[in-house]
């Protein structure tokens, strides 16, 4: 019986004689965030389920791709869509994609998602690079056996998201002429949006925005040894006193519009990422 660790390099195996080289770089795209995978140069496609062990990804607006090719210089491997734990796939399934850049040869992740912001100060639209999370999804991928060729037992979680990362992104966003706020990231396991009670619950625990990933996807890359930079885009309110009826076409729009500061920062910030660590691959 094959173990994760052969999984994984099978996962990757594939990849390469798919023509991924060696990524530099991981980033995944959230719901309605797609786009940036036509600035690939010599880019190569392949579908989540021509992947040995990678899941299909079943909601209607995930491309559900694994991309590959050059942003500048720099070698990228951009995830168009995910696979969710609201799905029905366990956790080892979300993050197998992770695992497998990470055995690829990427040493850093970028993760973007569409969240509800929860802190008075946010408006839609607004990008959130987020400083911290909680989890509250139930479940952590690193459950189960320790494989120590992959990462340690007991990684430590003091700082999930690489401060580094978040002051590089700051800076690119402000040279872009947008503000790159800063926030913590409430995870629940979805797929429905949470009540008005939930709302204010998650507000006092220090929540300033909600979503249902990004977290264990941070939990597989942290384990792993990646530099991790997370981006939230805030598509709805949370707002437990005005809290209105869900509508997915306009977080959607919502998320369209936040699309082109969004790709002037991932790209600026890989480039400069890079050049800040010698360009390296």
């Amino acid at each position: 019986m094959s173990t994760l660790y052969d999984r994984i390099q099978e996962s990757a195996a594939y990849l390469a004689a798919q023509g991924a080289g060696r990524p530099a770089v991981g980033v995944i795209l959230g719901s309605g965030l797609g786009g940036l995978a036509g600035d690939l140069i010599d880019a190569r496609s392949v579908p989540f389920e021509a992947v040995p062990h990678f899941a299909p990804s079943t909601v209607e607006f995930h491309e559900g791709h694994i991309h590959f090719g050059r942003l500048g210089s720099v070698p990228v491997a951009v995830l168009e869509g995910r696979v969710h734990y609201y799905e029905g796939q366990d956790m080892q399934a979300l993050v197998h994609p992770v695992r497998a850049l990470w055995a690829l040869g990427a040493r850093a992740l970028v993760v973007t998602s569409a969240v509800g912001g929860l802190a008075p100060v946010l408006a839609k639209g607004d990008l959130v690079a987020v400083s911290d999370h909680i989890n509250l999804m139930g479940d952590n991928p690193l459950i189960g056996p320790n494989d120590e060729r992959i990462g340690p037992r007991f990684p430590d979680m003091s700082r999930p998201y690489a401060r580094e990362l978040r002051e590089l992104a700051a800076a690119v966003a402000t040279a872009e002429g947008f503000a790159l706020k800063t926030g913590v990231l409430a995870a629940l396991a979805g797929p429905n949006l949470e009540t008005a009670a939930e709302y204010r619950f998650l507000r006092r625990i220090g929540a300033d925005v909600v979503g249902m990933s990004m977290v264990p996807e941070n939990l597989a890359a942290v384990h792993a040894g990646l530099e991790v930079l997370g981006v939230a885009v805030v598509t709805d309110l949370c707002d437990p006193d005005t809290l209105a009826p869900v509508d997915v076409p306009e977080i959607l729009r919502v998320a369209g519009q936040a699309q082109p500061r969004l790709r002037a920062l991932l790209l600026g910030f890989i480039k400069e990422w890079h050049r800040r660590r010698g360009g390296e691959a």
